[in-house]
């Protein structure tokens, strides 16, 4: 997928700090429902720590900005940072008009490269846990060596396999700005036990609000963009990391969705075009 190059004016993102906080945890007090760290793309923390460590210190994509630099000098330090600049560029200019026309007022989320271990509105995090969204900042937080853990033990690589992570995780803050994240957490509170199958229906919306915006550039789309969509958005499904960790298949854990719902919101975005047809949550209005 060939992005135009991104405005500088119109994103916000800044580089982020090096290793993680000692003794942070994760998470956003009262916020129950999980929208960051590990459970984005449904990785399990401990499995994944000596993996990105390791490609971190060979990877020759790994950089940091020095503090202070410019919005153009922290998307050029490498391929996979332009690449994100450039998505999160095409997002914003793809999802204002469309708040805009809906009368909701739009902000921008703000990117965060980071290495190692940052530290969010939302806590600390270390790069094991993956691209993560943190709605208490409206911030969007990347180490870019995860895309080379996507490309080599979970065989999505590719630039679209990439966008798609970056479209994902602003799929999140639509549904923050929108109000819809803070009624599924009341929802969560009134009935926990319902607390996984709500999430899951977040994160599927979320898949399928990346397919819209890509389906509202199909004329930038190439060949074989699709098929590296789809390989992502198979290899992060619930049951497919399951069996690779060895264990059960057990659909009551879920907090993301298979592997086959994951493509399936992702395809219906890709194929509407249209925000109007990610509505998981349709079913429990009846």
């Amino acid at each position: 997928m060939r992005l135009p190059r991104f405005n500088p004016g119109n994103i916000r993102v800044r580089s982020g700090g090096g290793r993680a906080m000692p003794g942070g945890k994760l998470g956003c007090g009262t916020i129950v429902i999980v929208l960051i760290g590990a459970l984005v793309f449904g990785l399990d923390p401990g499995q994944m720590l000596g993996t990105v460590e390791s490609i971190q210190q060979n990877s020759p994509t790994q950089q940091q900005a020095p503090s202070g630099a410019t919005a153009t000098e922290i998307c050029e330090q490498n391929q996979y940072s332009l690449e994100t600049c450039n998505a999160l560029s095409s997002l914003n200019e793809t999802w204002e008009p469309l708040f805009r026309e809906a009368g909701i007022p739009f902000e921008q989320p703000q990117l965060t490269f980071y290495q190692g271990g940052t530290r969010s509105g939302c806590g600390s995090a270390a790069s094991s846990m993956g691209p993560f969204y943190c709605p208490a900042d409206h911030g969007i937080y990347i180490d870019t060596g995860f895309y080379d853990v996507m490309a080599r033990k979970m065989s999505a690589g590719g630039d679209f396999a990439r966008y798609y992570v970056m479209a994902h995780e602003y799929g999140h803050h639509v549904q923050k700005l929108t109000g819809l994240a803070g009624q599924v957490r009341s929802a969560q509170q009134q009935d926990p036990r319902g607390s996984n199958a709500l999430q899951v229906r977040m994160e599927l919306q979320a898949d399928c609000y990346a397919g819209v915006w890509a389906g509202k550039h199909r004329n930038l789309i190439e060949r074989g963009d699709l098929e590296e969509g789809m390989r992502a958005a198979s290899a992060i499904g619930d049951d497919t990391l399951q069996k690779q960790a060895g264990r059960r298949v057990s659909p009551e854990s879920f907090t993301h969705g298979s592997s086959a719902q994951r493509m399936e919101w992702l395809r219906r975005g890709l194929q509407s075009g249209d925000d109007n047809a990610c509505d998981t949550f349709a079913d429990l209005k009846r």
